[in-house]
């Protein structure tokens, strides 16, 4: 069985042993507002995660004039590098959102999309790189962020499996901490997409922590994945269903980021504690004598009668007479003294 390399984010440790690592993914849910960006913070951070993850966008460093919409979801942007450009924040603010998520007591996590907003995030102290899907093939920001010896968190939902292969080994080759996620490019993806097999391939496959990040709109996946093992956990977060932006389809609510949280240690404390079932019945030793049945006449019977299991039914308490399960052990036997119908049966009676 293939060894798991635990990971260290911040000092938290990520991996075999450790809870599961629950993200809460801010995206462009604050559709370029400062306050909205902190109202997440605070809003995450009261939902049980333990991470708060933006994305970082510097329009002129990353877009072009020719980057079509994914969707057209609004009519404010002419184009899409207006839309990454109304995104921005400055080093200022985002130094701010970060040292916000920390007096929360969150991990503060961005997805840098150029050279340039991977050295912002370093300046203001992110404590690892989360790569998304659409830059894992990019080796000028693989290069670039090498050098920090920070933790990679790899999204995997644009690659095939031959380039996963590669960017690991290039990973592993550099010695830096890695742990991949199962993505999935589609929003939002429905449960025959989800690719909830794919944690144990990756798991196996590359030694690594896995995690699932989750692009279904529901709390489900989240559940089944920590379930399976999963060690990271990112889903996308709406303040409102009503809220503007593309990812609103793709994202919980704060509420159901709750029971999310609630779920995930609720599991993981059940996934803690295998039940020894020999153990487990012999303490309800009690409530089976309350709740199990004791064998009855069915009828007027006679001294010296054998019984038959036409002689015989089941009432409560079991604690009244024989066990119905010792059924086979008193066929045939003669009875000692009369029995009237609806009598429990004792040993006595059959002279055990």
């Amino acid at each position: 069985m293939t060894e798991i390399q635990p990971i260290e984010i911040a000092g938290r440790k990520v991996g075999p042993g450790a809870p599961c690592l629950l993200i809460g993914e801010v995206a462009q849910a604050h559709d370029g507002s400062l306050g909205m960006a902190h109202a997440y913070v605070d809003a995450i951070a009261t939902a049980g995660a333990e991470a708060v993850k933006f994305q970082t966008h510097i329009a002129q460093a990353e877009s072009s004039a020719q980057e079509p919409f994914r969707v057209r979801f609004g009519q404010q942007d002419g184009t899409r590098f207006d839309y990454w450009k109304r995104m921005e924040f400055s080093e200022e603010q985002w130094a701010g959102l970060a040292q916000h998520a920390r007096d929360k007591g969150l991990l503060f996590l961005s997805s840098p999309f150029s050279e340039e907003a991977a050295d912002l995030l370093h300046r203001i102290g992110v404590p690892a790189w989360k790569i998304a899907s659409g830059e894992a093939n990019n080796p000028l920001l693989f290069e670039h962020i090498a050098g920090t010896g920070l933790p990679i968190l790899l999204s995997t939902g644009m690659s095939s499996l031959e380039e996963i292969d590669q960017i690991v080994a290039w990973i592993k080759q550099r010695g830096l901490p890695l742990a991949i996620f199962q993505c999935t490019s589609k929003y939002p993806s429905p449960p025959e997409a989800l690719g909830l097999n794919m944690l144990s391939v990756f798991r196996q496959r590359y030694g690594a922590p896995v995690g699932l990040s989750d692009h279904s709109g529901a709390i489900y996946a989240g559940l089944a994945a920590v379930t399976l093992g999963a060690s990271l956990l990112e889903v996308h977060v709406t303040l409102s269903r009503e809220m503007f932006g593309p990812d609103v389809p793709v994202s919980v609510t704060t509420s159901e980021l709750r029971q999310l949280a609630d779920g995930i240690r609720f599991i993981e404390c059940a996934l803690a504690h295998p039940l020894d079932k020999d153990a487990a019945a012999q303490e309800m030793q009690s409530m089976r004598q309350t709740f199990n049945r004791a064998l009855v006449a069915r009828r007027d019977l006679q001294a010296g009668h054998r019984l038959s299991r036409a002689d015989l039914t089941a009432r409560k308490p079991a604690s009244a007479g024989i066990p119905a399960q010792r059924l086979e052990e008193i066929l045939n036997r003669p009875l000692e003294r009369d029995l009237a119908a609806g009598e429990f049966i004792t040993e006595a009676d059959l002279g055990l």
